[in-house]
């Protein structure tokens, strides 16, 4: 069964339930417990040490960036702190655990009991609760492609980076509605500072946990994990896949296996790879190297009151001047275009034609050059931008004049002001060199004249095409529209 016939194969029989844990990379510069540097893309194994190859005699030291990070997660998801987390080990061995455990916190986690609000796919707020968010250690990389003979190759680079993982409660219901949560979360994240959270580095990674239950039903099914996930259209894709083959599953009288499955993304499918791990499968037990940790009210507070502006104040004001929610969604999802708006705003440009002026038509040449908003080759500053904008509101540029004034200035880097001067742009709108063109245009196409006083509307803009290209686009248009209709009416 495809991915994409999950929902039907589940509508209206069972309920799925889904939880996810979200694994965020730090954006510090030197690792959970040492020094060595963060760097993505470094040649393998030259980002290590004692501590993070697991030495003997080496001890780990926390990052104390890495916990302020940690906190500005925890606070922005609206958790409760515990001043005391501590660490534990969690014992497994596979070829990039370089210690045979790793250091994480079980029993005592930084944070618990939080909550994410997002849009789902009704357009409707949900709110997902915020089971736990704990600190831990990253494991290095195996690498089986282009490895000789077979075998496997271990990078250590990425051994000790120090993460977060942001665990919810079972709380969605549709896999369309756990790439929403996972969209909401990144934003939130980003806006954060703690994370670059670009899933095709690895820096946010995404595991699920999926159930049936019949419809109606209050008792949770058997719960599969899927990994191996590797963007947002994935975790759609695969857990539609998975909750169709659940489904199937039920319908013919079998068993559903607690299990870890993999998502194979080229043929579609979910694959067995292993019986799900309990807790006591992993031996947990405090670090012996690491105290608890002691963080003072005054260090949380501090580091809240240093949170920025988070998405979902960020949409309230834009709601507030009357922005759609589609606008200030495309806004908020950007944090640069968003900042790119306010220092408009802050030139004085009107928002709700700013941001058509920004999203559209801005927005619109730099995706087609490859440039980001924030791109040193976006050569138009927002004070520009909404300086053209202005010259738009006030009448002295029509609307089709602002898009080869922008084209020129993303090419000069010169402000609205000097292209519209320089090129002699300025809108025309004297009613006397108007109604001269009028009659011009009237005069030279009397058809579309008896056609419109035939009740032949369209071509009244026919009419108007053709004296805005008799006065190379800068006449006032309606102003033309006036005229052509007293002119038209006249005749």
């Amino acid at each position: 069964m495809s991915a994409g016939e999950g929902a039907a194969a589940v509508a209206g029989r069972y309920e799925t339930v889904i939880g996810l844990e979200v694994h965020v990379e730090l954006a510090t510069k030197s690792k959970m417990f040492c020094g060595c540097p963060t760097d993505f893309g470094a040649p393998p194994n030259t980002q290590v040490c004692p501590v993070c190859l697991a030495l003997p005699g080496a001890l780990p030291v926390p990052n104390e960036q890495a916990i302020t990070y940690a906190l500005r997660a925890s606070l922005s998801l609206e958790c409760r702190i515990d001043p005391g987390c501590r660490w534990d080990r969690k014992n497994y061995h596979y070829p990039d655990l370089p210690k045979g455990y790793q250091i994480t916190q079980y029993a005592r986690p930084l944070a618990r009991e939080g909550c994410l609000r997002f849009t789902a796919a009704d357009g409707q707020e949900r709110s997902v609760r915020i089971r736990r968010l704990h600190m831990e250690e990253d494991t290095g990389k195996s690498t089986h492609e282009g490895m000789p003979g077979g075998t496997t190759g271990v990078d250590l680079n990425r051994a000790g980076v120090p993460l977060i993982e942001i665990v919810s409660e079972p709380d969605l219901r549709s896999p369309e509605d756990a790439r929403l949560y996972l969209q909401a979360l990144r934003t939130l994240l980003l806006y954060t500072g703690v994370s670059d959270v670009r899933m095709e580095e690895g820096s946010l990674r995404c595991d699920a946990n999926v159930s049936l239950r019949p419809e109606g039903s209050e008792e949770f099914g058997a719960l599969v994990e899927v990994k191996n996930m590797n963007s947002f259209r994935s975790v759609q894709r695969a857990l539609e896949y998975e909750a169709a083959r659940q489904a199937a599953a039920l319908d013919a009288g079998e068993r559903i296996v607690r299990e870890t499955r993999h998502w194979d993304e080229r043929r579609g499918i979910t694959f067995s790879s292993r019986s799900k791990e309990e807790a006591h499968d992993y031996r947990y037990f405090p670090e012996p190297d690491l105290g608890p940790s002691a963080l003072s009210e005054g260090f949380i507070e501090a580091v809240r009151a240093g949170l920025p502006e988070l998405p979902a104040a960020r949409l309230a004001r834009y709601a507030a001047l009357g922005l759609t929610p589609y606008d200030a969604g495309v806004l908020v999802a950007d944090p640069p275009l968003a900042d790119y708006f306010d220092r408009m705003l802050a030139a004085g440009a009107a928002p709700r034609e700013g941001v058509a002026l920004l999203t559209v038509e801005l927005l619109g040449r730099l995706n087609a050059a490859g440039v980001a908003i924030s791109d040193p080759r976006c050569r138009v500053r927002p004070e520009q931008l909404a300086d053209l904008q202005r010259l738009v509101g006030a009448g002295t540029i029509s609307g089709k004049v602002a898009k080869t004034v922008l084209e020129e200035m993303l090419a000069s880097g010169e402000d609205a002001q000097t292209v519209v001067a320089r090129q002699g742009l300025q809108q025309i709108s004297d009613t006397g060199a108007i109604a001269k063109a009028v009659a011009e245009a009237v005069a030279a196409h009397p058809q579309s004249a008896a056609d419109y006083r035939a009740g032949k509307r369209q071509a009244l803009g026919f009419l108007v095409g053709q004296v805005m290209k008799a006065t190379r686009g800068k006449a006032n248009p309606s102003l033309v529209n006036q005229l052509l209709e007293d002119a038209l009416r006249e005749g």
